[in-house]
């Protein structure tokens, strides 16, 4: 069985002067702290307990040209399917024969003894398992698994609106302490690594926000349009150049527009709360982050902060190049010539 697991004001804010060797210990701090999360991940994916069916699943009988899916129970196909089958929130048991791909969110897939699957398997939250020491499979098939929160995932398939609603409970709480320190000790990094680049962000952001947020719009429309288009009529190596230079543009947009939202925040709150005379670059960089955390954690709306980050992130990274208040030529200062 091959498997993979897969496991995104001119006035200067910031001083410009930070030790760096201070800068050096943020940075491998922050790149340790990212190490560990995703060998806690790798090690809850070598660990998921086999699966099997708990409940009725419905059931997929005689021939079927459509694709067969469920939501919210597992599906048993016991005839033939020709187009795929999909599972979200439980399991898919082939027992008979699936010509096309198999998936299951939040669920397992089960081959059983004699059964066929022809195309690939993509498991997200549960396992692959099959009866036959050799599965019957087509051998140019793939199988994609990440084994990991399975009854999250579950749950979640099963019930939407605790995506809206999250359980408050010892350990969501907990993640989202982390997600604080997190973000800041990444903030502390990236701020003390390149000042004049978040301070120009801030001064950005705080100078033309509207036209920040307008250019985040139309970027974030044009990827979602043009990235998909691009994979399915460009040839395969301009498709995934394209891919390549959005996922990137997406990941700096995550990483440095993030930040500076959490800075200027930060900013303005240690303005509103301690006065002007107080000036600390890692309270602010604390108090932003722990604002759009809480704001990110609140029930029903926080679909609509997380929106309003990506899209001015988006907008900052594509604004980037731009310097704020250019001048006129009237209004630069007459240069002698000789």
């Amino acid at each position: 069985m091959h498997s993979a697991t897969l496991t995104m004001v001119n006035e200067s804010v910031f001083e410009r002067e930070y030790d760096l060797s201070w800068a050096g210990i943020l940075f491998r701090g922050s790149m340790l702290l990212i190490s560990i999360t995703f060998m806690i991940g790798a090690i809850q994916a070598q660990n998921v307990p086999p699966p099997t069916p708990t409940e009725t699943p419905y059931i997929v009988d005689g021939v079927t040209e459509t694709m067969a899916y469920a939501i919210g129970h597992s599906l048993k196909i016991t005839g033939t399917v020709r187009n795929g089958a999909i599972a979200l929130g439980g399991d898919v048991i082939v027992q008979g024969t699936v010509e096309g791909d198999v998936a299951a969110i939040g669920g397992s897939v089960i081959q059983l003894e004699g059964s066929r699957i022809g195309g690939d398997v993509i498991v997200l939250g549960g396992a692959y398992r099959h009866a036959d020491i050799t599965p019957n499979r087509n051998p140019a098939s793939m199988t994609v698994m990440y084994a990991g929160y399975e009854e999250q995932l579950r749950n979640i398939m099963r019930n939407p609106e605790e995506l809206l609603a999250p359980q408050w409970s010892a350990a969501y709480i907990g993640f989202r302490v982390l997600a604080i320190l997190f973000w800041f000790i990444v903030s502390l990094a990236l701020t003390a690594a390149m000042p004049g680049t978040i301070s120009r962000g801030i001064e950005r952001l705080q100078l033309s926000s509207l036209r920040v947020a307008v250019i985040g719009v139309v970027g974030a429309l044009l990827i979602g349009v043009g990235v998909p288009f691009a994979l399915h009529y460009l040839p395969t190596p301009l498709s995934v150049l394209v891919g390549l230079m959005a996922l990137v543009l997406i990941l700096v947009a995550g990483l440095f527009g993030r930040v500076i939202i959490y800075a200027a925040t930060g900013r303005w709150l240690q303005r509103k709360l301690f006065g002007i005379g107080k000036k600390s670059e890692a309270l602010a960089l604390l108090l932003g982050t722990t604002f759009w955390m809480i704001l990110s954690s609140l029930p029903y709306i926080w679909p609509f902060v997380v929106a309003v980050v990506l899209v001015t992130s988006l907008g900052l990274a594509l604004t980037a190049r731009y310097r704020v208040g250019w001048r006129s030529p009237q209004e630069m200062p007459a240069t002698s010539q000789k």
